[in-house]
């Protein structure tokens, strides 16, 4: 069976830094890495926008989110602490429920200092082409791409965007660089922008606590 992905973001700028921080290190990602199936979950925040946080967790299958274990600490049984800062305080970017395509079984790797993530909608004349387009020529290309560790792509069965590619980086700044910009204006490449909708494109650097977590 593939693996899945899990992934929220949120733009906090409304919320105190040091609580959502405090929150999220101490009750959002840990009580989600104790559930059987969980792999591993990291958090990432906005290159260019440091409000903007992103988790992503790798999980051995979209079958872990309807264990009662996970039920338990989903949206609609939020604890009041996160009631208040996520309903309150943030609004959501983006939520990923979806299963790896490419290469199927491979996890986040661990040594990542950047990451990128696009996620996107596809009208469904072009969606066989941008397939077979996305997997044999445009994935392989950025996973070439000097300073790119990992590049994966999934899908999602159910509402939102229907895919999503993540690319695990040295560091953030190999979006910026040259091969990065080619790989990414292709002839091919443009031919779909017309076929595309709700695409989202973020650029991310791994967060790092920089205090103490509380005792």
């Amino acid at each position: 069976m593939a693996l899945a992905l899990l992934g929220g973001g949120f733009d906090y700028s409304r919320a105190a830094q040091d609580e959502f921080d405090d929150w999220y290190d101490t009750e959002h990602i840990p009580e989600r890495l104790r559930i059987a199936g969980f792999i591993n979950g990291v958090r990432w925040i906005g290159a260019a926008n440091p409000k903007i946080s992103l988790a992503i967790y790798d999980l051995e299958s979209l079958d872990v989110l309807q264990k009662p274990d996970y039920l338990a600490v989903s949206p609609a049984h939020f604890s009041p602490w996160a009631t208040r800062i996520l309903i309150g305080q943030c609004k959501r970017v983006c939520r990923f429920n979806c299963v790896q395509i490419t290469p199927g079984d491979r996890v986040a790797p661990a040594n990542a200092r950047g990451l990128f993530v696009s996620a996107l909608n596809v009208a469904p004349a072009a969606d066989a082409e941008f397939n077979d387009w996305y997997n044999s020529e445009h994935l392989p290309r950025l996973a070439a791409i000097p300073g790119v560790i990992c590049a994966r792509r999934f899908t999602s069965p159910g509402v939102g965007h229907k895919y999503v590619a993540t690319c695990h980086l040295t560091s953030p700044e190999v979006c910026e660089s040259s091969a990065w910009r080619a790989a990414a204006a292709t002839p091919r490449a443009q031919k779909f922008l017309p076929h595309l909708s709700g695409q989202l494109s973020l650029v991310l650097r791994r967060y790092v606590r920089t205090i103490s977590l509380p005792a």
